[in-house]
């Protein structure tokens, strides 16, 4: 884009000589020949007048992206240097990570990110990993004004936090309208990267819905190209009406700086976090009850499905969830949620936390190759303190154990699960099935992912509840065929599926 722009400036001037030169003479339209719309043939400062004014810089003493550590390890920083063993030039990305770089030398307590204002009465949203756990929050706007800032809600899990400043009549942005936005629209960057406040950047949008990241526990992200670096986390991205479509939230990054991949949190997330935050200071959020992942190619063949590209497998289902009311069951694959088409575990993810908590959902499902459509009356999500679970150790090798088959499942060594072990791996009581002691290195179960601990509990759809159901089972599978397995680790159910070599 900048080169575009660039040669309608070049061709704007070229025609203005040639026009005092030859009056009446004709000349080609610069911008339609550069390919340049014409609102912006002559750059983006009316966007950025609109914008700038509303986006502010944050300083945090006492916690935030440039002081926390978590364990007492650095974390992993694409907003720092690289994290320990990863050699600079290696073929893998750092992994995305909101944590910025510390602030200005000589104040190795503060860190610095950007916040915007969309409320004028003081309401700034920034990024919850900016101002966590810190002691004072100072809040510097355009104009070079500072205040005291207060956390009005955090939401780690969306990673947003709304402040307040004792302040009124400030300039504010206006959210877009998500379901507008297209891949390779213009966008604007706008925050203070190495604490530079007011900076601006250019690209465009790369991907929508980029979920699995990492970053959050709900993700739905804009990826985009524009340049974001320490400091712009919390800050605005805004379309080429001035709206703002995203919170910046971090990047891909081999050094620490903008490489053109960047992820901000979208306006269809964050509005509604953000409006619950400022009115109630927390976040509801819709539950189903049920245990989901993503369908592989292995579990879509196993399960039948006539398109492996869509929906997702449900691996288990709490029994004391509105989704067991309901009579969804383990081995559903949700197609649609509320007439949505469902494709990533994500997706539906956050479909489901932002149903109204008491609205009944209308879930397609596929079952045994047919489709149907349950009612599910979705319930508020509970604390993460009822949901914990604790830390199993590692099985103790003991009991019987049988010969393992000549297939697929030659790789794994099992045992009967009695009371000992089921209290060891912190097994609910009602769980039945044989545990993993052992799994051979390079093997097919360890390049599928399985683990010593696990509990298997279905092989090919099977239930398994003793060492003899599971050896009739095991030696029904070919040598050259793969099974499909269900597994509990650590308290959760999910489906994996061996491949043979």
């Amino acid at each position: 884009m900048f080169m575009r722009t660039q040669q309608a400036t070049n061709m704007l001037m070229a025609c203005g000589l040639v026009f005092s030169a030859l009056v009446g003479g004709g000349c080609v339209s610069p911008v339609s020949a550069a390919g340049v719309p014409p609102p912006w043939a002559q750059g983006f400062s009316e966007i950025v007048n609109k914008t700038m004014p509303a986006v502010v810089n944050i300083a945090v003493t006492g916690g935030g992206e440039g002081s926390r550590r978590r364990g007492g390890v650095p974390p992993p920083s694409p907003f720092g240097t690289p994290p320990p063993g990863d050699e600079p030039g290696g073929e893998s990305p750092a992994p995305p990570n909101p944590h910025g770089s510390p602030g200005p030398r000589g104040k190795p307590d503060q860190s610095a990110g950007s916040g915007v204002i969309f409320d004028s009465n003081g309401f700034i949203v920034t990024n919850n990993h900016v101002v966590e756990g810190a002691t004072q929050i100072t809040v510097t706007l355009s104009d070079r004004r500072e205040f005291s800032a207060k956390v009005v809600g955090t939401d780690p899990k969306t990673d947003l936090a709304v402040l307040k400043i004792d302040a009124k009549d400030l300039p504010s942005l206006t959210w877009a309208e998500y379901e507008k936005l297209q891949v390779g629209d213009l966008v604007l960057a706008v925050g203070s990267p190495f604490g530079l406040s007011s900076t601006v950047t250019l690209g465009i949008i790369s991907a929508l819905g980029r979920g699995n990241v990492g970053i959050a526990d709900y993700e739905d992200f804009i990826q985009t190209d524009a340049a974001i670096n320490p400091g712009n986390s919390g800050g605005a991205l805004v379309n080429m009406s001035g709206d703002l479509i995203g919170i910046n939230t971090a990047i891909f990054s081999r050094t620490g700086g903008s490489e053109g991949i960047g992820f901000a949190i979208p306006s269809s997330i964050a509005l509604d976090i953000v409006d619950s935050l400022q009115k109630t200071g927390k976040v509801v959020r819709g539950w189903m009850g049920v245990a989901i992942q993503e369908i592989t190619p292995a579990l879509a063949k196993s399960f039948k499905l006539p398109d492996q590209r869509k929906g997702v497998l449900i691996s288990d289902v709490n029994e004391h969830g509105p989704s067991h009311a309901a009579g969804i069951k383990r081995g559903d694959v949700v197609v649609a949620f509320n007439g949505k088409e469902v494709q990533t575990v994500s997706q539906l993810r956050n479909l489901v936390a932002r149903t109204v908590v008491g609205k009944d959902a209308q879930v397609k499902v596929v079952r045994e190759g047919k489709e149907q459509t349950i009612a599910v009356k979705v319930a508020e999500r509970p604390s993460d303190e009822v949901l914990a679970k604790k830390e199993p150790g590692p099985p103790k090798e003991s009991g019987e154990q049988i010969k393992p088959p000549d297939n697929v499942l030659a790789s794994l060594r099992v045992q009967v699960l009695d009371q000992a072990m089921m209290s060891q791996l912190n097994i609910p009581a009602k769980t039945s099935g044989v545990v993993i002691t052992s799994v051979e290195p390079g093997g097919q179960a360890e390049a599928a992912g399985l683990q010593r601990g696990d509990v298997i509990q279905e092989v090919n759809h099977e239930s398994v509840k003793t060492l003899g159901e599971y050896q009739k089972a095991a030696e029904k599978i070919k040598k050259d065929e793969l099974a499909v397995l269900l597994v509990n680790r650590q308290g959760n159910s999910l489906f994996v599926a061996i491949n043979p070599k």
